[in-house]
């Protein structure tokens, strides 16, 4: 697995998806990944630092997992299937304990910029959207 981090954000109100672009922690490789329009803004809204006046989404859930005693501990993109990417939540209680949730990968970075939590790309995936986008 490739650590990653939310490298940018392109948002066009006039489109329906909008793009994500994480790069590589330590290196060079970019993933592009298209989400939907309230997404990227969930995510804009946390990393420019605004508060809204009653909790969004993601940041009720992010509040429900802090208050059942638990952490995400990191989130995994591991499939490209079809052009659609998929993830995984990996959520790790103050026991000890570890469950891992199915979910979008816009979800699960709007909630990873939230908690704070490391992006992984499985490598396979990253190869795989290499010669995707190559093949554009």
């Amino acid at each position: 697995m490739v650590e990653m981090e939310l490298n940018k954000i392109v948002i066009d109100e006039k489109r329906h998806d909008q793009l994500i672009v994480l790069k590589e922690k330590d290196g060079n490789r970019v993933l592009p990944i298209v989400i939907g329009l309230s997404e990227a803004s969930a995510i804009k809204l946390k990393i420019s630092g605004f508060k809204p006046p009653r909790p969004l989404t993601h940041d009720l859930f992010h509040s429900t997992l802090e208050n059942l005693e638990a952490r995400i501990d990191r989130i995994i993109i591991d499939r490209l299937e079809e052009n659609t990417f998929h993830a995984k939540i990996v959520v790790r209680t103050n026991a000890g304990h570890t469950k891992t949730i199915d979910a979008r990968p816009s979800d699960s970075i709007a909630l990873a910029v939230r908690a704070h939590a490391p992006i992984f790309v499985e490598d396979d995936v990253l190869k795989q959207s290499e010669v995707f986008n190559k093949n554009k």
